[in-house]
Formats: structure tokens, C-alpha cells, sequence
């Protein structure tokens, strides 16, 4: 074990708890970050990074070091809403500390990864533990939107010029390490049918009947969907339904059903859509003309007015095993954490659909706090494990690059 590195991170214990709390204390809604950014600024200039900049999306990238490798870590800083207050059992936007645990939205998800980056640079600028590397910071937005488009906008932006050749996710793992989930798409579906009076229903065709029929094939379609021994098995699932109507005394003319379909390792945009269009097919209708599917694009604006273009397809991806990325979170881990590192995988989706996913970025993954409770009323991440992990992001740098020279 690196005991000057576990010291160093022991040191900061406090300050990156107020440093959570800080930022669960101030809501952060996608497309709403730019007050905690603006807070992450100032404790990233605080402790002494070298570089501090916002681009023009309103990612917050804080450099330690100007080396030849460069190194990423990311967490994404935005969160969920809170839905019914009541049911929480302290106010989520406190950052509320009680027995060494921080409670609130966005403690588990994934703001503690944030505040254990920060004091890692610190850790390594104490140490002197830069090297021929570059580390970049991210605090990325609209992740909970529309995962992966921040990072598809660095990359297409050349906001980090030249582009790391590894990053580190840092959603919640608990002190796990993770490399790789399940994809995921966004499909709708609408059928096109004929209205007229709701008293003589044979002389229109009801849409929502249509759907009914497409809705079938759809749920034994699922049945039938790709299992992988690592990820698990692809899925879909109808998660939105509504219709159009003159009235409620009319047959529907076109009904919509919204798809979340998880892709498992081998499925692609192309092949999810084909099956969408054969399950219309088996429910007796004609693609283009009966029914339409279309897989969906986000649009909405940034907090500075950043409009993107993103089309909702979010690619699987898995790392290897012997992959020198994921051999120096193992050697970090030792170093850091303890003696046998658990390497598994997400249930959830992050932005490694796109350094990784969409441009093929080795990327591996280890955060604080346990997943189960990312977007949970309980949201929570144990002070430990800030500690933990910063000790593990400022070993890692070092790690990678001993990893790299075998």
C-alpha cells in the first residue's frame, strides 16, 4: 500500500466533505448546472490546478501537469430532481452529514466523484507526483438528459486537443472497478390510422388498436433478444404511450409508444432498428405507410444556449481485462484501496457510451458511493469512500503509465 498517498488523501478528508456538501447543496438539474460549475471552478483554482476553463457547452476541465499521455477523469454534475419531497427523509438539497455518510441529490450521482478528482489533483501536486502526462478534470453536463453528449461534444469540438487515450468514469462503483455497460437507444413508434365518429368505429381504423397489436410483438420480441455472459441480456421495453384524437368521441388517428432499448455486447443501432421494423411487420402492417419508426434526436439547449444535434443511439462498450487501462486500476487499487479489486460492470448507462462507445477511447471506470442509490431519495455516498477514492485517482496517472511501457 502507497501509505503517502493514502495519508495525503486522509488529510483532505474534510475538505472534500464541505466540498460535497457544497455542491449537493445547490440544485443541478440538466441543462441547470451553472452554479455548481461555478462552484467547482473556484475550488479547482483553490487547491492549485494548473488550468481552468469552461467550454462553451459549460463543461468545467481543470489540467494538472502538461505531459505526453494524456489522461482524463470525468464526472458528470448534473443530477436527477428530487420528485415528491416528502418522501425524503431529510431535505435533499442540505448535503445533510450524519455518521461519516453525506445525504442529498447528487451524492451518490455523481457529484462525490467530483470531489474526490479535485483533491486527487491536489494530492498529486503536494507529492510531486506529476509525470509525462497530462490530467484533465471534467465536470460534465446534461449527462442525466442525454448521457454521453458532453463528451461527444468535446471530442467533435476538440475541446481537448490532443484527445486522451484513457479516461476514467467516475459514477458510482462502490470502490469497484467497473469496464463496461449495456448500451442503450431511444425508438418511438406511430401508427397512422383513420378518425371518425367514436359511434360507428368500422368506418375509421383506430390507431391505438394498430399499436395494441405492435405493442405485442414488441414484448415477444424482448423475449428473444441477445444475452452476453458479461453484460447480460439486451432488452426493450415500452416506457410511454399516448394517442391523438379529434375528441373523446372519435377513433384515434395516430398513437405513439416511446422504446428503451438496452443493447448487449453485438447489438447495434442497425440491427435494433430492424428488429423494430420486422416486430411492425409481424403485427400485419407496412413501415412507412401504416406505421413510422424513428430513432430520436436531443436538441435541448445548455445552460449557455449550447443547441446540440444528438442523435439518442448510445453505443455499448466493454474494455479487456488485460487492457493497460484496466490493469492500472487494478495496481492503483492495491496501492490505495486494498488487496483484490472486484472488476464488473454498470447497470446503468454513463458518458462512456461516447469516449468509449462513439470514439473509441479506452475508458474504465471507479467512483465512490454504491449505485443503488443514484436517483433514490437515500442518494448517498460515505465520506470513506471520498477518501478512497482519491487516493486511487492520484495513484492511477503513474499506474497507467507503468502499465503502458510493458
Amino acid at each position: 500500500m502507497d501509505t503517502k498517498i493514502i495519508q495525503a488523501a486522509e488529510k483532505y478528508r474534510d475538505d472534500m466533505t464541505k466540498f460535497l456538501r457544497d455542491m449537493v447543496a445547490i440544485p443541478s438539474e440538466s441543462c441547470q448546472e451553472k452554479d455548481v460549475i461555478l462552484r467547482i471552478k473556484q475550488e479547482m483554482e483553490k487547491v492549485g490546478f494548473d488550468e481552468v476553463r469552461i467550454d462553451k457547452m459549460g463543461n468545467i476541465l481543470g489540467r494538472i501537469g502538461h505531459g505526453k499521455h494524456v489522461i482524463a477523469m470525468d464526472a458528470h454534475i448534473d443530477t436527477v430532481g428530487i420528485a415528491d419531497p416528502k418522501l425524503w427523509s431529510c431535505d435533499p438539497y442540505k448535503g445533510k452529514l450524519e455518521n461519516g455518510i453525506i445525504y442529498g441529490r447528487g451524492a451518490s450521482d455523481q457529484e462525490g466523484g467530483m470531489a474526490s478528482m479535485v483533491y486527487a489533483g491536489k494530492i498529486i501536486k503536494d507529492l510531486g507526483l506529476e509525470g509525462d502526462y497530462t490530467l484533465w478534470v471534467t465536470g460534465t453536463v446534461q449527462e442525466e438528459d442525454c448521457d454521453g453528449l458532453c463528451w461527444d461534444v468535446i471530442m467533435k469540438e476538440k475541446v481537448l486537443d490532443p484527445a486522451p487515450e484513457i479516461v476514467v468514469i467516475t459514477e458510482p462503483t462502490n470502490l469497484n472497478i467497473y469496464r463496461g455497460h449495456r448500451g442503450r437507444m431511444e425508438i418511438c413508434v406511430r401508427t397512422h390510422g383513420v378518425s371518425c365518429h367514436g359511434s360507428a368505429p368500422e368506418r375509421g381504423k383506430n390507431a391505438v388498436y394498430m399499436m395494441a397489436k405492435i405493442a405485442n410483438e414488441i414484448e415477444k420480441l424482448n423475449d428473444r433478444l441477445h444475452v452476453d455472459p458479461f453484460l447480460g441480456k439486451g432488452t426493450i421495453t415500452i416506457s410511454y404511450i399516448d394517442c391523438k384524437t379529434p375528441s373523446l368521441c372519435a377513433v384515434p388517428d395516430e398513437a405513439y409508444i416511446h422504446l428503451d432499448r438496452r443493447l448487449t455486447a453485438g447489438e447495434t443501432e442497425e440491427i435494433a432498428v430492424n428488429e423494430v421494423k420486422d416486430a411492425v411487420k409481424r403485427a400485419g402492417f407496412e413501415v412507412g405507410k401504416d406505421a413510422d419508426v424513428e430513432v430520436l434526436t436531443y436538441t435541448t439547449p445548455s445552460y449557455t444556449g449550447y443547441v446540440p444535434n444528438f442523435k439518442k443511439y448510445y453505443p455499448t462498450w466493454v474494455l479487456e481485462e488485460d487492457h493497460p487501462g484496466c490493469v492500472a486500476a487494478v495496481e492503483a487499487y492495491k496501492d490505495t484501496v486494498g488487496p483484490t479489486p472486484k472488476v464488473d460492470k454498470w447497470t446503468f448507462s454513463t458518458n462512456g457510451i461516447a469516449t468509449m462507445g462513439l470514439h473509441k477511447i479506452p475508458t474504465i471506470g471507479f467512483g465512490p458511493a454504491n449505485e443503488i442509490y443514484a436517483h433514490t431519495v437515500e442518494d448517498q455516498c460515505p465520506v470513506d469512500h471520498l477518501v478512497k477514492a482519491a487516493a486511487f485517482y492520484a495513484a492511477f496517472p503513474a499506474k497507467y503509465l507503468a502499465a503502458i511501457k510493458k
